[in-house]
């Protein structure tokens, strides 16, 4: 088996560490989950984790980048098409109610670790502003002459809130109702 390089060895330390931190922040919160909590689900030491994170608000600004740069290539792999992409986005949607518990505990404990640390807040909203232009394209591409920007930010806050609909209430709020929402949305754009 081939050895590591150093960078190699560091990117896998750093991606095993926001790994065990996302799975702490979901079960215990942002506020609840130490440094040393975080190094050992990951298997390191306290020194392993300060090799690459100055503290535990880099850890959460760097994951937050992360969910952002995965959510925002997620939505822009749809495609431009909203009908052609509608059957791929009610399979996404089914496949993440799979993990829905632990996805959305760890988005909304990311909002709530924005709402107690101010300084977070500029870095959260980014990646809000990047999910938005994601769906924002889709919106231009199926809806001309619309408010692209205006019917994403409605796209994206819906999306929060029927999932956690879908959550409390998964008999009556089906895994794919937010395909169902925007189609809705989209065709009363449209006129």
């Amino acid at each position: 088996m081939a050895r590591l390089s150093r960078a190699e060895s560091r990117a896998r330390t750093r991606e095993r560490l926001l790994t065990a931190a996302a799975e702490l922040f979901t079960e215990r919160g942002v506020n609840g989950t130490s440094v040393e909590q975080i190094a050992e689900r990951a298997g390191f030491s306290r020194g392993a984790f300060y090799g690459n994170f100055a503290d535990k608000q880099e850890l959460v600004r760097e994951l937050l980048l992360e969910r952002t740069r995965a959510e925002e290539s997620e939505v822009r792999a749809m495609g431009a098409s909203f009908a052609a992409a509608s059957e791929e986005l009610r399979a996404w949607n089914r496949e993440r109610a799979e993990h829905l518990p632990q996805w959305l505990a760890l988005r909304l404990e990311l909002v709530l670790h924005a709402l107690r640390e101010p300084d977070s807040r500029p870095l959260a909203a980014e990646r809000d502003r990047r999910a938005q232009a994601a769906i924002a394209d889709g919106v231009r591409a199926n809806t001309p002459g619309a408010d692209a920007d205006f019917l994403a930010l409605l796209i994206h806050a819906l999306e929060d809130g029927l999932l956690i609909q879908h959550l409390l209430d998964p008999e009556r709020v089906p895994a794919d109702v937010v395909v169902d929402a925007v189609s809705y949305l989209l065709g009363t754009a449209r006129g």
